[in-house]
């Protein structure tokens, strides 16, 4: 049955068809809520603890990623080293065959450079100064 049929019978009309219109006028206002200090000093402490973990794990991560930078570092160095005792072995080497006598009067024969002879010998004598030069030829500051 309809609400215009049921009004029509009597003209009563029954209130379960009414009480989705009624609004409730309920007032939260005046209702505060108490502050939980014990809930709030938990969090507090979960916080706190969360905190120092993450900082706890950032700074282990920090210090593994390091050691593991220091560690490939290490081995550049080191395969850095033995190209550098290599080139430094064949420098020695090349070294030692340039300044080979054999070598080197090979190469002076080859432009035309002999032994030398007694003709070709000049020797300087050194003559020591037995008077002292005049005041003239000093230099003073």
């Amino acid at each position: 049955m309809t609400n215009t049929n049921l009004a029509d019978r009597g003209g009563r009309m029954p209130t379960e068809s009414f009480e989705y219109a009624v609004k409730k006028d309920v007032k939260n206002n005046p209702i505060v809520r108490e502050v939980d200090r014990e809930r709030h000093r938990d969090m507090l402490r979960s916080i706190v603890l969360g905190g120092f973990l993450v900082m706890v794990v950032l700074f282990w991560a920090w210090q593994h990623f390091e050691l593991l930078r220091h560690g490939y570092r290490f081995e550049q160095m080191q395969q850095e080293l033995v190209a550098e005792q290599e080139t430094n072995r064949h420098l020695r080497l090349e070294t030692e065959t340039l300044a080979s006598p054999a070598r080197i009067e090979r190469e002076a024969r080859r432009i035309g450079l002999g032994p030398a002879t007694p003709a070709d010998t000049v020797v300087v004598e050194r003559v020591l100064q037995s008077t002292p030069l005049p005041k003239s030829v000093v230099a003073s500051r």
